[in-house]
């Protein structure tokens, strides 16, 4: 087993909660399931393959895509077993990718943790004009694109003035860099800063259909909650 496996198995005994995913030990292997079907019968849930989680993970029970999978809007009502510690590595890639390499790294003296202002200054082409942000404008766009009811991943990446995010706040996977779906909302962040000049306008409501990576529509949740943010700032 890899070190990052190892470290990972050796922080719980008979069961842990990793994001939306229970695991519990049974005999040499694992069993994976939602942990909102923490206390269902198995034979109530539905049993998937280790490599069938990859396909569970790109819908929600709606049938959206989940372009963000550490999103807090992982379907429930199945269960997995692995065989063994590779095979649950492997589901918890098709679940979660890289978090058990992350959550190992976020061990690590010194963890390798990018701040924004390191990652958007190595931008280049049309995401350059993430740097533009403030301090303050840029706190907000990451308060709203990383709250937690958008992203499980605890946030420990920052911006002046801005913690990172309190382990009770989160998941235990963390976040060492911003992904791309804050990099997107902090270009469009960036253009609604160069556009809006006038008085700050009350947000709209919240449209949970909108798809979570159009931030073109008003009603974009997250966007909605930028503005919330940003009226905070303003005050």
């Amino acid at each position: 087993m890899n070190p990052a496996l190892t470290s990972f198995l050796a922080a719980f005994d008979a069961e842990t909660v990793f994001g939306q995913i229970l695991i519990r030990r049974i005999g040499h292997g694992f069993e994976l399931r939602h942990v909102a079907d923490r206390d269902v019968n198995a034979e109530g849930i539905e049993p998937v393959t280790v490599s069938g989680l990859r396909a569970l993970a790109q819908f929600t029970l709606a049938g959206a895509f989940r372009p963000l999978k550490s999103a807090p809007n992982l379907r429930r009502g199945w269960h997995v077993l692995a065989a063994d510690p590779c095979a649950l590595e492997l589901a918890l890639n098709h679940l979660y990718p890289g978090a058990v390499a992350d959550w190992f790294a976020a061990r690590l003296n010194p963890s390798p943790v990018t701040s924004y202002r390191q990652f958007t200054g190595r931008q280049t082409g049309m995401y350059r004009i993430t740097t533009m942000l403030n301090d303050s404008i840029a706190a907000a766009a990451i308060r709203a694109c990383c709250h937690a009811d958008f992203c499980l991943k605890r946030r420990l990446w920052s911006v002046q003035g801005l913690a990172p995010d309190a382990p009770e706040q989160k998941s235990a996977i963390p976040c060492l860099e911003p992904c791309a779906i804050l990099l997107e909302f902090a270009r469009k962040v960036a253009r609604l800063e160069q556009e809006d000049k006038g008085p700050i306008q009350p947000p709209p409501t919240a449209d949970t259909n909108v798809a979570e990576s159009d931030f073109d529509a008003p009603n974009n949740p997250r966007r909605v909650r930028f503005a919330l943010e940003k009226q905070t700032v303003a005050l």
